[in-house]
C-alpha cells in the first residue's frame, strides 16, 4: 500500500471559517453554541445547536465567497459548507494540476449524513401550499448528497474518483478512510475528502427531539449544554458545518514540496448489529474499530497520545465508548489524553469525524491538546485524563479519532506526525 498524507484543511464550524480561526478558539475553550433564533423553536423540546457564524468578519460566513446567489439557489447549505470547507483545504494544499493527467489523478469523495434535509422540508411545504409546478427543478440536485463532491469536482476540474459516503455520524471518518485506501491501492494521487451537514432546521431539530436523542436541559445556558462525561449531560447538541481534508500520495507530495500536517496510517470499521440509534452495551464495535485501525497503523498501543473521542454527552453513549478505551488500551489509558471537541462545537453529525480528525491533525502539529468543556461533576468511572475544561501541552506524535453512528457503523482514523 502506498503511503497518504495530509496536505490541506478546511473548516467550517460553529466556531468559525478557517483552521486558524476554529484552532484558536478551541484551544481557547470558546465554545460555538447558541441558542436557536433563525427559526422557530418555541415548540421543539431542544432550542440550542451550534449553528456556523454569519456574516463578514473574522471567521464569519459569508456565503458569497462560494459563489454568486444564482449558483448558491441550486445549492442547499451542507454543499455550500463543503464547498467552503473544500476550497481553504484545496488552497492550503497548494495542488494545481496542470494537465489532464494530473486532474483524473485528482478525486473528491465528500459525504454527509443527511444532505438537504432543509430543502426537502421546504420542497415539501411548497408542494402542499402550491402544487408540483412550484417546486424548483433544482431541488433534486440541492438535496442529494453526492453534489458536495460533484460540486467541488466541477469547480476545480477534478477528474479522479468522485463519490460520496452516507453513514451518520461515521461519515467523515468513513470518507476520509476510504479515500485514503484510494490513494494507496493507486486509483487516485490526490484526494479532496471529508464531510458535510446543514440539518439545524425545525424538521431536523423536531426529528432528533422526538428521538429523545438531544440535550433540553440546558436552553437557558447553551453553551453549557454539550458535556461529555459529565453527569449532568442529557443529550447531544446538534451542529452544523464541515471539514475537509486533502490527502496525498507521500512520493506526490514530497516531489512538489507540499507542506504535510500528518499521515493517515490507520482505519479501522465495524458494525454492531445490534440496535438503530444505541450502541451495544458492551462497546465492542467502537472497541473493534479502533483495535482495527490501529492493528493497520501498525503501531503499539503504547504508542497512541491523544484520542479524539465520539464523545457526544449522551448517557448512555459516552459510558460506553470509554470502557471501550479503558479494554483496548488497559493501563496506557491512564498515561494518554482523550478529549471531546463536540464540547465546544456540538455534534456535527455527518460532518463530525472529518471535524474532528482535523483538530485530531492540528493536536499532532501544534503540542496542543484541545479540551473538553463542561466537564464539571465527571461520571464515577470517569478516571482517565479528559483534558477537562482547559487545553493541555502535549507532545503528539499518534492520534486516534472515533467516530459512531446511527445503525451501529463505527469508524476510527489513526494519524502520526512525519
Amino acid at each position: 500500500m502506498r503511503r497518504v498524507v495530509v496536505t490541506g484543511l478546511g473548516l467550517v464550524t460553529p466556531l468559525g471559517v478557517g483552521q486558524k480561526v476554529n484552532w484558536d478558539r478551541i484551544i481557547n475553550s470558546e465554545s460555538g453554541l447558541r441558542a436557536i433564533d433563525s427559526f422557530d423553536v418555541s415548540d421543539i423540546p431542544a432550542r440550542i445547536a451550534g449553528q456556523v457564524p454569519r456574516g463578514d468578519g473574522e471567521g464569519l460566513f459569508n456565503p458569497d465567497s462560494v459563489g454568486p446567489a444564482k449558483d448558491r439557489r441550486r445549492m442547499d447549505d451542507f454543499i455550500i459548507f463543503a464547498l467552503a470547507a473544500a476550497m481553504e483545504a484545496v488552497e492550503d494544499s497548494g495542488w494545481k494540476p496542470e494537465d489532464y493527467e494530473s486532474r483524473c489523478r485528482t478525486g473528491v469523495m465528500i459525504g454527509s449524513g443527511i444532505g438537504g434535509l432543509p430543502s426537502i422540508a421546504n420542497a415539501a411545504l411548497t408542494l402542499q401550499e402550491g402544487g408540483p409546478r412550484k417546486i424548483s427543478p433544482f431541488f433534486i440536485p440541492a438535496s442529494l448528497i453526492n453534489l458536495a463532491s460533484g460540486h467541488v469536482s466541477i469547480k476545480y476540474g477534478f477528474k479522479g474518483p468522485n463519490h460520496s459516503v452516507v453513514t451518520a455520524c461515521s461519515t467523515g471518518a468513513h470518507a476520509i478512510g476510504d479515500a485514503s485506501r484510494l490513494i494507496g491501492f493507486g486509483d487516485a494521487d490526490v484526494m479532496v475528502a471529508g464531510g458535510a451537514e446543514a440539518a439545524v432546521c425545525r424538521l431536523g431539530m423536531a426529528g432528533f427531539a422526538a428521538a429523545r436523542a438531544l440535550s433540553t436541559g440546558f436552553n437557558d445556558t447553551p453553551t453549557k449544554g454539550s458535556r461529555p462525561w459529565d453527569k449532568d449531560r442529557d443529550g447531544f447538541v446538534m451542529g452544523e458545518g464541515a471539514g475537509v481534508l486533502v490527502l496525498e500520495e507521500y512520493e506526490h507530495a514530497k516531489a512538489r514540496g507540499a507542506k504535510i500536517y500528518a499521515e493517515v496510517i490507520g482505519y479501522g470499521m465495524s458494525g454492531d448489529a445490534y440496535h438503530i440509534t444505541a450502541p451495544a452495551e458492551d462497546g465492542d464495535g467502537g472497541f473493534r474499530a479502533m483495535q482495527a485501525a490501529i492493528k493497520r497503523a501498525g503501531v503499539a498501543l503504547e504508542d497512541v497520545d491523544y484520542v479524539n473521542a465520539h464523545g457526544t454527552s449522551t448517557p448512555l453513549g459516552d459510558e460506553i465508548e470509554l470502557g471501550a478505551v479503558k479494554r483496548l488500551f488497559g493501563d496506557h489509558a491512564y498515561k494518554f489524553c482523550m478529549s471531546s471537541t463536540k464540547s465546544a462545537i456540538g455534534h456535527l453529525l455527518g460532518a463530525a469525524g472529518a471535524v474532528e480528525a482535523i483538530y485530531s491533525i492540528l493536536a499532532i502539529g501544534n503540542g496542543v491538546v484541545p479540551p473538553t468543556l463542561n466537564l464539571d461533576n465527571p461520571s464515577d468511572s470517569c478516571d482517565l485524563n479528559l483534558v477537562a475544561h482547559t487545553a493541555q501541552q502535549r507532545k503528539v506524535r499518534v492520534a486516534l479519532s472515533n467516530s459512531f453512528g446511527f445503525g451501529g457503523t463505527n469508524a476510527s482514523l489513526v494519524f502520526r506526525a512525519v
